[in-house]
């Protein structure tokens, strides 16, 4: 057997597992965090993360079909962990002294650093001032962590369509003078925010947030329409066998919405998401009255947004996550061990 009929042997065998594991995942009463939901969903992300050349978006009807149940199970069962530990958090007096109980802590430290990275590298100037992340659930450690450790003097405001997640986000502020005075929760669907979007200077948006192809497509043009020109967007998306954990985001899909894509970096490591920077490029100059009037632009917002290097202040903590990413964590520990 050639390389080319060993690599369509391993890719196969790899939706074989994956599909059993997805049976086995929507057979359980409760997604809410147990030794049961754990052993599935670590045996998920073990499979998932090595190295693989499949291509999910190559996949027949049936494993599409399976892979799209499998993310909005992850997505659930996210959210019950992030429910979970927050509601942990909480008891405390001050939640935010204690996020080293999330045991995946060092892991959003290491993806706030990639991001921050990639925005330093890439769109280099003055950092942020206003920061906006769409889907920060109920434990917002991307914000708290990027907040605390890379963007001491930004203001973050978090979007999610669920009331009772930004309520538990609340809690988590509420005895912390200063991410409570930077932090607001905003309780909407991103697509009905509009004119607020034109005021950030950095847009992150979550992985799940738009799990479908077209959902995410609609989401970036919303997104291209009204936010301001030369601010930046972060978009979390996945490559090979980590599209089966999360949504596959198209760069090209970035372009026609209304942004040049400045860089796509897929991680090799525990970090699972990759990571997609793209700048909202410039509205298109105005046309003149006639030949001989002078085209008058006014100035384009040269304020691009940005986010460079700056010194650590103490860690605090989303992933772009989320159960997926707190899974794949997990999972990375118990392979090291």
């Amino acid at each position: 057997m050639g390389m080319e009929g060993c690599k369509v042997m391993e890719e196969e065998v790899l939706v074989k597992k994956i599909t059993g594991l997805a049976a086995a995942i929507g057979e359980l009463p409760s997604l809410s965090p147990s030794p049961e939901v754990n052993a599935l969903f670590t045996e998920l992300v073990v499979s998932c993360i090595p190295p693989s050349t499949v291509d999910v978006d190559l996949l027949g009807p049936e494993a599409q079909d399976m892979r799209a149940r499998l993310i909005r199970l992850c997505a659930d069962a996210e959210g019950h962990l992030e429910a979970h530990y927050s509601d942990l958090l909480a008891t405390h007096d001050n939640p935010l002294d204690h996020l080293t109980v999330f045991p995946y802590f060092n892991n959003y430290i290491k993806l706030s650093q990639l991001e921050h990275g990639l925005l330093a590298k890439h769109i280099p100037g003055p950092p942020p001032s206003r920061v906006a992340f769409l889907g920060s659930g109920p434990l917002p450690l991307s914000s708290l962590v990027l907040a605390a450790r890379h963007l001491p003097d930004a203001s973050f405001d978090n979007y999610d369509i669920s009331g009772s997640a930004n309520e538990r986000a609340r809690r988590l502020v509420r005895a912390d003078a200063d991410a409570g005075a930077r932090m607001a929760f905003v309780t909407a669907d991103v697509a009905d925010v509009t004119e607020e979007l034109a005021g950030y200077d950095v847009v992150f948006l979550a992985a799940l947030v738009g799990m479908a192809a077209e959902e995410k497509a609609a989401l970036v043009a919303h997104l291209g329409r009204h936010m301001a020109p030369g601010a930046t967007l972060v978009v979390r998306s996945a490559h090979g066998a980590r599209g089966f954990l999360y949504p596959v985001v198209d760069p090209e899909e970035i372009r026609r919405g209304g942004f040049e894509v400045l860089t796509v970096h897929h991680p090799q490591d525990e970090v699972i998401n990759s990571v997609i920077i793209a700048r909202k490029e410039p509205a298109a100059p105005a046309l003149a009255a006639d030949a001989d009037t002078p085209v008058n632009n006014g100035g384009l917002n040269a304020q691009c947004a940005v986010a460079v290097s700056r010194p650590c202040l103490g860690c605090t903590c989303e992933m772009e996550a989320r159960a997926h990413q707190k899974m794949t964590e997990m999972a990375m520990e118990e392979m090291e061990a």
